[in-house]
């Protein structure tokens, strides 16, 4: 592709030449479908358009410096899928059909592949909405399941350098017992009057609290939270956080490491008392955070200018396996053939 500048893309939707599609109808999924059209033909009664039956997948594919295509831990994507579909009651896609899919969808845009080196990837979005048309609130009975691809470059402009945050109780991502261990579409579009309002202050993005007592740490905008203090790498537990796969690796690897994990309730207080502390996903991998404003106490928690050494490390550790520059002891790395 030489008209786009690798190195300078930003995390947006570039058009890519191909996308994949299979559908749920009479209690079967359907044979995969190749499309060229950005576009979705849908019923105006659609149950995604109406009731929210939604669910997203992010993940990335990598090209390493022998030329060959990484998929990581899409295993790991493709349950976390099917636990939203029951989560919110559609058809949920076999682990197999989701591999066919993938790999499918990569091959026929592999020329859309970031070369190895320039700090972008493959994005790749899986996403299943309910079709079948319904007035009354109730489930589909058809679903469609596509995947498509796009170039990017790093979720924060900033990349991998010290990020600010801002608290605020006025908004709230999730409820307790609701769908925010589900990655569906709702959760996204309670954040974006948060966001919105830290954007406008300067921040990056918002450390939600939980939305019963704001007390504890919950989700750090699209993000997981971590904190480390006394060679420990703490993450927040909660049953309104979105299970994340990034998270759940850099657990393995701070173990690996010799560091202590814990992953349990983080009261807010507790946030004066880490070393460093971020925000990790899929899309930024780990965004060190420097600066946490409570909005409404004004308290104001500082991490330093740069990045913290461990977070700095467990950073490289996971790029270098994803990339294929480290071994991969622990089994995540699949190639695309």
């Amino acid at each position: 592709m030489d008209n786009i500048n690798w190195s300078e893309l930003a995390f947006g939707y570039v058009k890519t030449d191909y996308n994949v599609r299979c559908y749920y109808r009479n209690g079967k999924w359907g044979k995969v479908e190749i499309s060229s059209s950005e576009y979705v033909p849908i019923h105006i009664a659609a149950t995604a358009i109406h009731y929210g039956q939604e669910s997203f997948e992010g993940m990335k594919a990598f090209k390493g410096k022998d030329g060959r295509v990484r998929l990581f831990r899409w295993e790991d994507n493709a349950k976390r899928m099917q636990d939203s579909a029951e989560g919110i009651m559609m058809a949920e896609p076999p682990v197999e059909l989701f591999k066919e899919m993938i790999n499918k969808v990569i091959k026929m845009n592999m020329r859309f592949v970031p070369p190895y080196g320039t700090g972008a990837s493959l994005y790749i979005r899986p996403l299943l909405i309910g079709t079948g048309p319904q007035v009354g609130v109730r489930p589909a009975d058809e679903y469609l399941l596509m995947i498509f691809v796009t170039p990017v470059g790093p979720y924060f402009k900033e990349g991998f350098s010290p990020v600010s945050m801002l608290i605020t109780r006025e908004f709230d991502r999730a409820a307790p017992l609701g769908t925010g261990k589900y990655k569906v579409g709702g959760n996204y579009a309670a954040s974006l009057t948060s966001i919105k309002k830290a954007h406008d202050g300067g921040y990056a993005n918002v450390l939600y609290l939980d939305a019963k007592e704001k007390k504890y740490i919950d989700e750090c905008g699209p993000a997981n939270f971590f904190g480390i203090k006394n060679n420990t790498y703490i993450t927040p537990k909660s049953d309104s956080i979105l299970p994340s796969i990034t998270n759940k690796s850099l657990i393995t690897l701070a173990e690996d490491m010799g560091l202590k994990t814990e992953r349990r309730p983080v009261v807010l207080e507790e946030l004066e008392t880490f070393d460093e502390v971020g925000a990790c996903g899929t899309a930024a991998v780990i965004s060190p955070i420097n600066r946490i404003k409570d909005d409404e106490s004004g308290k104001v928690y500082t991490y330093g200018k740069d990045p913290g050494e461990i977070s700095t490390k467990l950073f490289n550790k996971l790029i270098a396996i994803q990339n294929g520059d480290e071994e991969d002891k622990f089994g995540w790395v699949d190639f695309v053939e």
